[in-house]
């Protein structure tokens, strides 16, 4: 059995920091759980020469393996522990770009981008196919993206990924964004901005990217595509065909700096007030997003505990056909972000059968 010391990332801001270990725990276990043959035992927090680490051990992991592991979303630095030494274990993680990709952007209401990657990380566990992640291609769709922070990480993945939101706001500045980071960071791509119509009618705005990791790539077709659509994603079967989606994952609002339209809201003035309850727009909106998802494939929402209970989006997502994953690994999530938002997820996925 070898035994590793995990160091977890020290640019945590601060109250998030003081989660990160206990988060990484719970995401080393369930990709234990999901993807290693529960060969990863022995999680801890372990102080190494005063400074902490997770520690665990485990037998038999191939290179395949350690890549998965590479992407922890907290993770700094690997080492095997041999007795009192730490020998550093090569990191292959999937990023193609630097990491201002996903540090960049700094606003009000912004998900943290550490755990936007464990969220995506621990719903393509979830899935039928979960070392996809690492050969694979899944499709991420982000239903209510904001500014577009779990695009950028499935970008940062080489994952092809689409959007929406109903803030023409939020739309126009992540068009901004991420125009300029391509064309600052000389990547070959292409972007373009339209109207969506059906019958004459404008349904939404929708922004589409093509890129390539590098020129060459471009040429020859190696590209991968980003689609943002501004319009209400209770409304995602207009835009977006059945079954078109690997990976559903979200921010759900927390009730607090922003919130949710009801169905047949419209935005603007003289509309209809903004639902402060995930709970609300949840059970309208997931059996819209459960039609978009492929079988096999899963979904994973975030969302503020003291607006909504487990149990409710246990039974939204159960009522739409998804199997809730509900082990001990995922019941391991719960953090505060603030007073006023303790932050959990959960995670389900389509029955492939």
């Amino acid at each position: 059995m070898t035994a590793y010391g995990l160091l977890v990332s020290p640019s945590h801001n601060r109250v998030y920091a003081q989660a990160a270990a206990d988060l990484v725990k719970a995401e080393l276990a369930v990709f234990s759980e999901r993807a290693l043959g529960g060969r990863v035992r022995d999680i801890e927090e372990t102080a190494i020469g005063g400074v902490p680490y997770v520690t665990f051990s485990a037998d038999g992991l191939t290179e395949k393996d350690m890549r998965l592991l590479s992407n922890l979303s907290s993770l700094y630095a690997l080492f095997q522990i041999e007795g009192d030494l730490l020998r550093p274990v090569a990191l292959q993680p999937l990023d193609l770009f630097g990491s201002d990709l996903l540090t960049i952007q700094k606003y009000s209401g912004k998900t943290n981008e550490y755990f936007t990657k464990l969220l995506l990380n621990v719903t393509a566990m979830a899935t039928d196919s979960p070392m996809d992640l690492i050969d694979g291609r899944p499709r991420v769709f982000d239903p209510m993206c904001g500014r577009g922070t779990t695009l950028n990480q499935a970008m940062m993945y080489g994952l092809d990924s689409a959007g929406m939101d109903v803030d023409g706001k939020d739309f126009d500045a992540y068009a901004a964004f991420v125009k300029t980071w391509l064309k600052n960071n000389r990547v070959k791509h292409q972007a373009e901005i339209a109207n969506v119509r059906r019958e004459k009618a404008v349904l939404g705005r929708r922004l589409h990217v093509t890129l390539g990791v590098s020129k060459e790539r471009y040429k020859s077709g190696e590209t991968m595509e980003i689609t943002v659509v501004n319009a209400d994603s209770l409304g995602a079967g207009r835009f977006f065909r059945p079954a078109s989606f690997d990976l559903i994952v979200t921010d759900a609002p927390y009730g607090v700096q922003h919130g949710s339209r009801s169905k047949g809201a419209q935005p603007g003035k003289g509309g209809p007030r903004l639902s402060r309850s995930p709970v609300e727009l949840l059970a309208s909106a997931v059996p819209e997003w459960a039609r978009l998802l492929r079988p096999g494939g899963a979904v994973g929402i975030s969302w503020n505990t003291f607006v909504g209970r487990r149990e409710q989006l246990a039974e939204i997502l159960a009522s739409s056909g998804l199997d809730v994953r509900d082990s001990d690994a995922y019941r391991g999530f719960r953090h505060r972000v603030d007073q006023a938002i303790s932050r959990d997820l959960i995670v389900a996925a389509k029955p492939s059968g």
